[in-house]
């Protein structure tokens, strides 16, 4: 259960973060999202929301208000450029260590290693899959200390787009930039669900996507979603059944790169909605 910040020293609660703005994701999310962490942590720990948007959101989680940063946020880029919100070096009410989880992932297992890996001053990033042979962390789940990450909010207040056009994605640059170097937690504890979960061609069309073994948090970066995956589609535009899938390789398109749609197709997930639930 969360408790109230006021009942133990700040160091011995575990802090988890998450943003939630515009109408991309509704109070759903957030909700489920509570509902995993509170099944995979050991109290005390707190559950912090920073929304523009309360509306149904469950009473145990704790909503503060955006963080604010007076900027035009870059257009056009793939990143996602808001989290820098969480740079400054205030962080509502918060002080110490926090661990940041995007809104859409699936936790399969507990929580507490990320609160013991490393330094408590470190800054810690999930390992990213998508360059091999460049270090680069991903963002859909790290830790650092509130107020840690301020000479990265100046740079990218200073120029916004430019920041964007240069590194493309928020990770990118948090990996490069921020004081003193990050570290990556082990490899194993964050699955990116289209490289490490999906099964390879042709026991995709066979098998349900898996859990891999050692992971703690699934993600899902890029356009496909936990809804999606729980009707097996692997994008919103994506059939759900392995005829129809089948059909659309005759598509100009597809047949300019026929193992690529093959690939792109996958089962109903069964699993995510055992985990994904408030």
């Amino acid at each position: 259960m969360a408790i109230d910040s006021s009942t133990a020293d700040n160091k011995d609660i575990k802090q988890i973060i998450c943003i939630k703005w515009g109408t991309k994701y509704g109070a759903d999310y957030a909700n489920k999202l509570y509902g995993m962490v509170s099944r995979n942590i050991t109290p005390p720990f707190r559950f912090v929301c920073f929304t523009d948007d309360t509306t149904d959101v469950r009473p145990e989680i704790e909503c503060q208000e955006l963080p604010p940063l007076d900027v035009t946020m870059p257009t056009n880029t793939l990143g996602k450029w808001p989290k820098s919100r969480l740079w400054g070096e205030k962080l509502g009410d918060l002080t110490g260590t926090v661990l940041f989880v995007d809104l859409d992932v699936i936790i399969v297992d507990s929580l507490d290693p990320f609160f013991e890996y490393g330094e408590p001053d470190d800054v810690i990033l999930s390992y990213n899959p998508s360059n091999p042979l460049e270090r680069l962390g991903q963002t859909s789940c790290f830790r650092f200390q509130v107020g840690s990450l301020v000479s990265l909010q100046e740079k990218f207040k200073a120029d916004p787009q430019g920041i964007a056009d240069k590194y493309r994605f928020e990770q990118r640059f948090v990996t490069r930039n921020a004081p003193g170097g990050v570290k990556l937690f082990p490899k194993k504890w964050v699955a990116h669900f289209r490289r490490k979960c999906r099964q390879p061609f042709p026991l995709n069309y066979i098998k349900e996507p898996k859990i891999p073994k050692g992971a703690r948090i699934v993600i899902f970066p890029g356009d496909l979603y936990p809804t999606h995956a729980i009707e097996g589609k692997y994008n919103k535009n994506a059939a759900n059944n392995a005829k129809d899938h089948l059909k659309r390789l005759t598509e100009p398109k597809n047949l300019k790169r026929p193992l690529r749609h093959l690939r792109h197709f996958i089962l109903p997930v069964g699993w995510i909605e055992k985990y994904w639930k408030e």
